[in-house]
């Protein structure tokens, strides 16, 4: 009777720590990137004159060692095709009149503000003209609504996938839910992000097939994972596709701004990839937008098959273990 009573006590217990634990983990891994936000190897140029632009960009790598990965440019014209082509997200352009920054706030309002302060740090404490090349919806000034209606897309993505696994038996059903998910994901997303909300404002069409492709990326991953490996890889999906992939994604920064090489790693994941593209196509008619492409399409790729080879029932057997075992048992009544 004392070892009955026992055995629950310690389950709870066992329980307690190890979600104390998990907790101990989670928290530095949400908390640690945002709060050490600062440029690592930012991709910058600086346009103008070779002697004078060289002894800005030497100034700009003294002051921050390790800071900036600075490239030199001709001009301004060379400098704005270098922001439109997402190949650097700020130049410093020097002028007659004294220094320009020529920023790119749609790639990350945050960048914006930290090498506003470095121009002032170069420029000695003369004025420096600021010029926005590729701005940000004018709804969203700040970048608070694109990072934050991208969260719901990654929960959602989540959901659809372990629900598909633990719900719908079957490898061409939950095949077929994953792609209409997505469709479905791409044709809500764009119509609330910007139809309704307005925080971004590209080319509609190219917006929702973003949205869909991160949708069934995250789905299919989840979905994958989980008929294969059952509920242990439902929990590894909501690993890399949230519990770490939303903290490492840099959506309302940037990669080179995370502690690396995580912001890298970020960009390796799904929703790192999905907000890249995102803003890709949203505000640079799709400029550097093939490398998250073909993320997302590996990822989607991926779960997919893992789906249609898993062997049938297999997930459906680890979602729901009493439903496997009713049959066996109205047969050996029967006998």
């Amino acid at each position: 009777m004392s070892s009955r009573v026992r055995s629950p006590l310690s389950l709870a217990v066992l329980l307690a720590a190890v979600l104390v634990g998990l907790q101990a983990l989670l928290v530095p891994l949400f908390a640690a990137p945002a709060a050490n936000l600062a440029p690592r190897d930012l991709p910058i140029a600086v346009a103008g004159p070779a002697p004078v632009a060289d002894q800005v960009a030497a100034r700009l790598t003294a002051a921050r060692p390790g800071a900036f990965e600075v490239a030199t440019l001709p001009d301004a014209a060379a400098a704005d095709r270098a922001l439109r082509d997402r190949e650097v997200y700020a130049a410093f352009v020097v002028r007659p009149d004294g220094l320009a920054l020529h920023t790119a706030p749609a790639a990350s309002p945050t960048v914006g503000l930290l090498l506003t302060e470095a121009a002032d740090q170069v420029a000695a404490g003369r004025p420096v003209t600021l010029v926005e090349v590729v701005p940000g919806d004018p709804d969203d000034v700040r970048g608070a609504g694109f990072a934050a209606g991208f969260l719901p897309l990654a929960l959602t993505g989540l959901l659809a996938g372990a629900l598909v696994v633990l719900l719908v038996s079957g490898r061409l059903a939950r095949m077929t839910g994953l792609a209409l998910f997505g469709v479905l994901a791409g044709a809500v997303g764009v119509g609330v992000l910007h139809g309704w909300l307005g925080v971004i404002d590209g080319d509609g069409l190219a917006e929702a097939g973003a949205i869909g492709l991160f949708a069934l990326a995250a789905s299919a991953t989840v979905a994958g994972l989980g008929a294969v490996l059952g509920r242990p890889g439902l929990a590894l999906g909501a690993v890399l596709v949230f519990l770490v992939g939303n903290p490492l994604s840099a959506v309302s920064a940037a990669p080179e701004l995370l502690p690396q090489p995580w912001g890298e790693v970020g960009q390796w994941l799904p929703v790192g990839a999905g907000g890249t593209l995102l803003r890709s196509v949203a505000f640079y008619d799709g400029a550097a937008a093939g490398r998250p492409l073909a993320v997302l399409a590996g990822y989607a790729l991926v779960g997919l098959t893992l789906v249609a080879l898993a062997r049938t029932g297999t997930a459906g057997a680890s979602a729901g273990g009493a439903a496997a075992v009713v049959p066996d048992e109205t047969v050996a009544a029967g006998r």
